[in-house]
Parts: C-alpha cells; sequence; structure tokens
C-alpha cells in the first residue's frame, strides 16, 4: 500500500488550507491532500475524551473544557483551527472519537457499510473533508483499479433475485439502497493511505461533477485504539 501522495496520479498535494480550497480535481485527481506535520499530543485528548457511543461527536466545548498539557493544549488548538476553517466555508464539520462503525452484515454477497470501498453521493457540488489526528487512516484508490459491484455478474444475479420486481425498476433499486455506490479493487490494486495529520478534499459524486468520485473506504481500527476524526 502507498503512502507516498506524490507517486499517485490521483492525488494532488498542496503546502495551505487556501490551496486545498482552491485547487480544483482534474483528470484522474480526485483527492487533494494538504499535507502537513503537526505537532502536540493527540493521543491525550483522545484519553481524556469519553466514548458514549462507537461513533461520539466530540462538540468545541467537550474539547475546550479537557485539562491538557502543553502538548495537548497544542493539539487542541490545530483541531479548533481545521473546525473553524471549515466553518467559515460553510461547512459543517464534526469531530468524531471512534471505536468502530456499524457493520453491515444483512448480505453475504455485498456489504454497505464504510468498510468497503465507496463513493459518496449528494443531490448538490459539494467535497468531502477529513483528517485522521489518531487511529488508523482511512484508504482511497484509483478509480480504474476497483470494479462497481452492481456489475459484477454473480452480485448482479443475486441483487436482481432479491429485488424480484420490474427490470424498469432495479437501477432504482440499487441506487435507493446505496448497492451501486460501492466497488471491489481489482486483482493487484494500490491503495494510498491518507495517513495521519494531514487534511484531505475527496471528490463527491453529485450532477454536473468533471471527475470520477473518490473511492475510499474506513480503515479496520486498531486493536485497542480510538480514532479521532474530522469529517464533513
Amino acid at each position: 500500500m502507498s503512502s507516498n501522495f506524490s507517486e499517485s496520479n490521483q492525488v494532488g498535494v498542496v503546502s495551505t488550507f487556501d490551496d486545498l480550497i482552491n485547487t480544483g480535481f482534474k483528470d484522474t485527481t480526485n483527492a487533494i491532500c494538504w499535507q502537513r506535520e503537526l505537532v502536540g499530543d493527540f493521543r491525550e485528548i483522545v484519553a481524556k475524551l469519553q466514548l458514549k457511543e462507537n461513533v461520539t461527536d466530540v462538540s468545541i466545548d467537550e474539547l475546550l473544557a479537557l485539562p491538557l498539557s502543553q502538548e495537548g493544549a497544542m493539539a487542541r488548538e490545530i483541531i479548533l483551527n481545521d473546525l473553524r476553517l471549515l466553518a467559515g466555508l460553510g461547512a459543517l464539520p464534526t469531530l468524531n472519537l471512534l471505536k468502530s462503525y456499524e457493520r453491515d452484515e444483512e448480505l453475504d454477497f455485498i456489504s454497505t457499510d464504510v468498510y468497503s470501498y465507496h463513493v459518496d453521493r449528494s443531490p448538490i457540488a459539494i467535497d468531502t473533508f477529513l483528517c485522521t489526528y489518531h487511529g488508523a487512516a482511512s484508504d482511497i484508490i484509483p478509480n480504474d483499479q476497483v470494479e462497481q459491484r452492481v456489475l459484477i455478474p454473480d452480485i448482479r444475479q443475486k441483487l436482481q433475485e432479491l429485488y424480484n420486481g420490474p427490470q424498469t425498476g432495479f437501477e432504482d433499486f440499487l441506487k435507493e439502497y446505496s448497492f451501486d455506490l460501492h466497488y471491489q479493487p481489482k486483482a493487484n490494486a494500490n491503495p494510498v493511505n491518507l495517513g495521519v495529520g494531514h487534511l484531505w478534499k475527496l471528490a463527491v459524486d453529485y450532477p454536473e461533477q468533471q471527475v470520477l468520485p473518490c473511492v475510499h473506504r474506513a480503515p479496520k481500527e486498531n486493536d485497542g485504539e480510538y480514532r479521532l476524526l474530522l469529517i464533513c
């Protein structure tokens, strides 16, 4: 798995937040990375936050209330600044303390949870932003290295049996249950790990989008370790 972003035609690398916002997607590039080395103790923040659910939203007030060392306070200020920058764009960023996401185990031949490679879809022009401050980081994968699961013959046949309705409504059925958003890596695919501390912008599937949406997945969490993730 590659972690050198500059080696991937899928990734554009920038050095400032303004460049992250103003650099557009083009051709095969559907992920932009503000590459940075963060200072501060993010592990201390994770240790002092309270996990209320497997995915716990952390408010700014909760973050500000934490008694932190100087290193922890430096990490907190970075998070607060990221939240302010994204909110200034009109986005609604959330900070999650994360033990695990819910698994989709209803069907044994296709999964629609975030651990499966998938794209995000929106009815309006929007981007996905995310940053892992602590814990395992997400993966992205080039679009030419995946196959849409609903086009794989045996999976498509099973979905048609599950649908059991008029053929004219089958594609709408796939969209309604988000089956069409999920992808399977091809043999010898080379995912890119997003790493810790970098702020990413990923292309979303929406009308008039000029590039293919970014295929990504949540990582398997490290044993005994929570993730601290900004996402919007």
